[in-house]
């Protein structure tokens, strides 16, 4: 379905030269002929898809009124609660659990007439840089089967690069939606702390994560960060009274002053990697932007702060899943120690136990101040940094990784290793910001590289603006992979 973006299989609906019907068989026909090859989706389900369809055609044809992505299949990460529909987190842990509500933005997209067909693939509860840490088995990436995704949603960036959907929900907890879009040459958007609602998002780390969209390019992902986004009273955090609207374009990027921070480009960054994204920062300024090149503060604590926050976070929200309200009970357990003890070793896998034992470590009596509390402490230090840079700049330019896709098994036993690919991330989670990814080229090896804009708190409408402008005179986000579907 290259042929079509999400906005374009809309129109094509409008103008009943597609049916909702023929969109969702060819998506499920895609995904039966590639997804063997990428493993992207946990669970599918057909017929409740194409009964949605069918509903969903009635309504369009009845003349209701619902949304510019009516009649588009979608795909949603598999830590984004659907009623009466798999939703596991790639845990055994969760194996089979189907929840009795739905996630806000699941609603928000059934209300706008969106057709949600299957749950993707993802590190277990998000937590992984690879999308190999699951209990589904890793994620390959579409360019280069031998290769990972990125992560946690790299089901969701995958699938899209595939062609099986054009559109789908990923979750960023410190570049869980950008990281797999970069390496998988899609376009994507972590909205602003508080802009979407994670009502229905199981917890990992609930001060850092968002949802948001994952598509083929930018205006794609507007269009349904359009729909996911605006208050809602099931959840406190969100505070965006009312939902974006970007239909309101600036004109060009004549003046627009970007920051470059030399310091990302300096040591640690791939050389190829590095030649394409100084390449994007010149197409800017010959498109008229304005370029001043700074030092980000900070960026030694950023990811020590990240990951103890990160881990104290999922301690605490992980002690539900204890063998007794719901999800998997070890039979073997004789006692409810036992209950505790087995269904949590037997249920988690390597990486989230490593990280609930580092949270429990540094929320621990005696550890909570040399640690935790200082990690608040750079949080605010990073925040209160961004605040001054975002007074002289619209937006900053940046890697969203320091390489491309690396091989499958890599960097699995080396955690540290992994990491350290999210330095250029993890600081817009700490401070709550927006950050789009887009595709900005290739490595020498053809693998895609992407590029990240961060802006102020609630600035999306200006980073998506500068995305589209960029789009407009780039095709980096039209190419596919060679073999897909």
């Amino acid at each position: 379905m290259f042929e079509f973006t999400s906005l374009g299989i809309a129109n094509a609906i409008q103008e009943k030269k597609l049916t909702a019907g023929e969109a969702v068989s060819s998506c499920l026909g895609a995904v039966e002929k590639y997804d063997e090859k990428i493993n992207a989706f946990i669970c599918l389900d057909p017929q409740r898809a194409l009964a949605r369809a069918d509903d969903v055609q009635k309504n369009i044809a009845a003349g209701k009124k619902l949304s510019r992505l009516a009649g588009v299949p979608v795909a949603v990460k598999d830590n984004i609660s659907t009623r009466d529909f798999k939703t596991t987190c790639a845990s055994n842990i969760l194996k089979g659990f189907e929840p009795i509500y739905n996630a806000t933005v699941i609603e928000k997209m059934e209300e706008a007439g969106l057709i949600i067909i299957g749950k993707l693939n993802m590190d277990e509860f998000g937590m992984g840089g690879s999308s190999e840490t699951g209990a589904f088995g890793a994620v390959k990436n579409p360019w280069d089967n031998t290769r990972v995704a990125g992560g946690s949603s790299g089901g969701s960036a995958a699938a899209v690069a595939a062609g099986e959907i054009s559109l789908s929900l990923g979750s960023d907890t410190g570049g869980s939606i950008r990281q797999p879009c970069a390496f998988c040459g899609v376009s994507g958007i972590k909205p602003t702390y508080g802009a979407v609602s994670r009502y229905g998002l199981i917890a990992y780390a609930s001060s850092l994560e968002q949802i948001g969209p994952i598509g083929r390019n930018i205006e794609d992902c507007a269009a349904l960060l359009e729909i996911i986004s605006g208050q809602d009273g099931k959840d406190a955090t969100c505070v965006l009274p009312e939902p974006f609207s970007f239909a309101e374009r600036d004109k060009g990027l004549e003046g627009k002053k970007i920051g470059l921070p030399v310091n990302y480009y300096e040591n640690g960054i791939d050389r190829s990697v590095k030649n394409v994204l100084l390449n994007a920062a010149k197409q800017f300024r010959e498109a008229g932007a304005e370029f001043t090149e700074f030092r980000m503060p900070y960026t030694e604590y950023m990811i020590p702060a990240y990951y103890i926050i990160a881990s104290a976070e999922a301690s605490s929200n992980l002690a539900r899943y204890d063998g007794v309200k719901y999800g998997y009970r070890s039979k073997a357990a004789m006692n409810l120690n036992d209950v505790y003890r087995m269904s949590r070793n037997e249920g988690f896998g390597i990486e989230v136990k490593r990280r609930i034992m580092l949270g429990s470590f540094v929320l621990s009596s005696g550890y909570f101040n040399a640690y935790y509390k200082k990690a608040t402490d750079v949080r605010r230090l990073i925040k209160n940094s961004f605040e001054k840079l975002f007074s002289e700049f619209d937006m900053i330019l940046s890697p969203v990784a320091p390489g491309t896709a690396y091989k499958l098994g890599e960097n699995i036993d080396d955690p540290m290793k992994m990491y350290m690919g999210d330095l250029y991330t993890v600081s817009v989670n700490l401070a709550g910001l927006p950050a789009v990814s887009i595709p900005c080229g290739f490595d020498e090896q053809g693998l895609p590289v992407g590029m990240q804009l961060i802006g102020s708190a609630f600035s999306e409408a200006k980073l998506i603006n500068a995305a589209r402008e960029y789009q407009g005179f780039t095709d980096w986000h039209k190419k596919i992979p060679d073999d897909a579907p």
